[in-house]
């Protein structure tokens, strides 16, 4: 099979994938009126089938990423509700990287025309922020929740940023965010929106999060140059007879 007839069969298993999504109105079963109601019934087939449980989830989260689709953060409060912390931050942890993983990958290689077109405005700036900051600069992205957890994985496909880079990175960049709505899930039951979740004082606590590494990143460089000009300084040369000049 040739390699334009293999990314012409990979788009349209996906684009099936994503049209029964919708035709078959399973979004219904990402919310979180369904997701209160449903809680017991899932609660009950955990307890009997633990490990079956976790891989069921991972393996739908994962689907979820990395076609795009919406649901991603009802599934985060789902583990929390279900799973407990610990274990539900593993698991959205490594699910939410993974699928995220897929989705780069994707779009790099099949919707590279597509995402160009759709958020091409947006890339010129990414990947100014990459040629400056490298890998630290998907790391604040992460952090900040400024841009849509799709977008990123999307528009990252565009660039030359290695995958196993993007997903270590996503993966620990994503932690802290991932924390907050899997702690949110334990109480999904006084939850009654998703912008219960995403208060103003949250996006602040975001935003510092996410500008902390960063300042930590300047202050050292700027510590750095410092402290080299200093050695500099003090590594004057001296000449046989005693004499120094710098």
């Amino acid at each position: 099979m040739s390699p334009g007839l293999k990314k012409i069969t990979l788009f349209a298993v996906l684009a099936c994938l994503v049209a029964a999504f919708f035709l078959l109105d399973l979004n219904r079963y990402f919310t979180l009126d369904y997701i209160k109601q449903s809680r017991d019934s899932f609660a009950q087939f955990y307890a009997q089938n633990t490990i079956l449980t976790i891989v069921i989830y991972m393996l739908i989260y994962i689907a979820v990423t990395a076609l795009s689709l919406p649901g991603a953060a009802v599934m985060t409060l789902v583990g929390g509700a279900l799973f407990g912390f610990v274990i539900g931050l593993i698991a959205v942890s490594f699910a939410s990287t993974i699928g995220a993983t897929l989705a780069c990958f994707v779009s790099r290689y099949l919707l590279r025309n597509w995402v160009e077109h759709k958020f091409g405005d947006k890339l010129d700036a990414i990947n100014a922020g990459l040629e400056k900051e490298g890998a630290f600069y998907l790391f604040t992205l992460r952090l900040i929740p400024v841009f849509p957890f799709f977008a990123i994985n999307l528009l990252m496909g565009l660039t030359r940023m290695k995958l196993w880079t993007f997903y270590w990175v996503s993966q620990i960049g994503m932690l802290a965010g991932t924390a907050v709505y899997v702690n949110a899930g334990k109480e999904l039951g006084k939850i009654e929106s998703l912008s219960g979740i995403l208060s103003p004082t949250l996006i602040v606590s975001f935003v510092i999060l996410g500008l902390f590494p960063l300042a930590v990143k300047k202050t050292m460089s700027w510590y750095k140059r410092r402290y080299s000009g200093a050695k500099a300084d003090d590594q004057t040369e001296v000449k046989p007879d005693g004499d120094q000049h710098q």
